[in-house]
């Protein structure tokens, strides 16, 4: 029903489940005025990441893929056949994955038709170049390095180091070595498998322009 909404319709959806005025939304989720919400209904804006998160803030219920995107379903709950509900939260991975457990979700989302997941933060770094640009929604399950999958892309965490990269097993899986897809500016690394704390593949993401 809601999976062919263009961004206005997804916003007005919203709108009337919550029962309210286009303006008195606007200020309720924290915009100074309704204008911001109808230059997407003019067609002249999209949704943009920092209003979806937003309006997931104020309505959790609302899942937030479907309204950055239109995949899916409007709401979070009532979507066991869809897939498990996967905390997001609003922050960097490379600085917040090792203390994930201690945060509290900013939202939940759903990956139709999609693995499951354990978390979802967003990637601000270069390492990965156009393959996850900074400001990547990453969706992560934990693993461990006998189950690493020869270069695909996981988060690696040590007592010195927290960075998300293509993983490539070295010397019968004693040790990984952490390339990037931007070749200009970073250098390979070396890990050894004992010193990894903890390992997150990356299941899916999501570009959010």
């Amino acid at each position: 029903m809601h999976e062919n909404q263009n961004n206005w319709q997804r916003i007005e959806s919203v709108v009337k489940w919550a029962n309210m005025t286009t303006n008195y939304f606007a200020r309720y989720i924290g915009l100074s005025r309704g204008e911001n919400l109808y230059q997407i209904k003019r067609g002249h804006n999209g949704i943009s990441r920092k209003l979806g998160e937003r309006i997931v803030q104020h309505f959790p219920q609302i899942d937030l893929l479907w309204l950055l995107t239109g995949r899916g379903q409007m709401f979070v709950s009532g979507s066991e056949d869809r897939g498990a509900q996967i905390p997001f939260f609003n922050a960097d991975v490379e600085k917040s994955i090792r203390g994930v457990e201690l945060l509290s979700p900013d939202g939940y989302v759903v990956l139709p038709m999609g693995d499951d997941a354990d978390c979802a933060l967003y990637y601000y770094g270069r390492a990965m170049g156009d393959t996850l640009p900074a400001g990547t929604l990453v969706f992560l399950k934990e693993s461990d390095v006998e189950s690493v999958i020869p270069g695909g892309m996981y988060v690696v965490v040590t007592r010195k180091i927290v960075t998300l990269r293509q993983l490539h097993l070295e010397a019968g899986a004693q040790s990984v070595r952490l390339t990037a897809s931007c070749e200009a500016g970073f250098d390979e690394m070396v890990v050894k498998s004992k010193d990894i704390q903890k390992i997150y593949r990356v299941k899916a993401h999501l570009i959010v322009d």
